[in-house]
């Protein structure tokens, strides 16, 4: 009887340890420094995103700009290219002075030309799937710079890159774009605007409260889709679970600072 009150899971033992790993594996490549002090959690609100724009270009580069600074890539070489100007490319690796993200990192051999990005003008009208879709392309382009192969190797880069975003502090729009419901009206659903993601909800939801736990100040169901918040809440009590009986030195370390940021 007492099986029944006890709480399920939201991801199997196999998932938690890949996502985890996977937690380790950003704060390892990615200035884990910079996630603890500046990394926020990104709202879809006027807060986040105050600008007006008047053409679907303008929203695109502002909405990338946006995205690129919350993310800490300020000074990486990467501009954002209409779609139909998009081009075969290839990622040169770079190397940092210090820490690799934020406003003062430092590039010590930039390369002569930029990456290059593209967007998917479908999305103009599904903002979520755009800024989840810019931040999982820039999470994308991270890894391929870098050259570190995630956990389970080069088959796994398109998981990595999603948990990433949500390291990058993406979280919400990564975890409410991971499937888009048809609704009621077959015209107003448009297959071709859906983000397409590599990270199940739950796998998603679970990356996005692991990220929260770290911020405790921030309330990470606020702006989840409905059928969400549940799911988020299994993941808190998860992660609960997870770190009171881990002997990670990495994840103790970072339950200390923690503690020390509601202290």
């Amino acid at each position: 009887m007492l099986s029944l009150f006890k709480t399920k899971p939201l991801v199997s033992k196999e998932e938690e340890s890949w996502l985890i790993d996977a937690f380790i594996w950003a704060c390892d490549n990615f200035d884990g420094q910079y996630f603890l002090e500046h990394t926020q959690v990104i709202e879809p609100t006027g807060q986040f995103f105050p600008d007006q724009v008047s053409s679907v270009e303008q929203m695109a580069q502002t909405v990338f700009n946006r995205v690129r600074d919350y993310a800490g890539l300020q000074v990486w070489p990467v501009q954002l290219v209409n779609p139909n100007q998009m081009m075969p490319q290839q990622i040169v690796p770079f190397k940092f002075v210090a820490s690799n993200r934020g406003a003062d990192a430092q590039i010590l051999n930039p390369p002569s030309m930029p990456m290059s990005l593209s967007y998917n003008p479908n999305q103009i009208n599904q903002p979520q799937d755009l800024v989840a879709s810019l931040a999982g392309s820039l999470a994308l382009m991270m890894v391929y710079q870098k050259g570190v192969m995630p956990p389970g190797g080069k088959e796994q880069i398109p998981a990595a890159s999603d948990a990433l975003a949500c390291y990058l502090g993406f979280g919400v729009m990564m975890s409410n774009t991971v499937y888009q419901f048809k609704g009621g009206c077959g015209s107003c659903y448009n297959p071709y605007a859906n983000r397409q993601a590599a990270l199940t909800e739950p796998q998603t939801v679970f990356m996005h409260a692991l990220i929260c736990h770290f911020k405790p100040k921030v309330d990470g169901k606020k702006h989840l889709k409905p059928h969400l918040r549940s799911m988020y809440k299994q993941a808190q009590k998860q992660i609960k679970v997870l770190l009171n009986e881990s002997a990670n030195p990495y994840l103790l370390a970072l339950e200390e600072k923690r503690h020390a940021q509601l202290s």
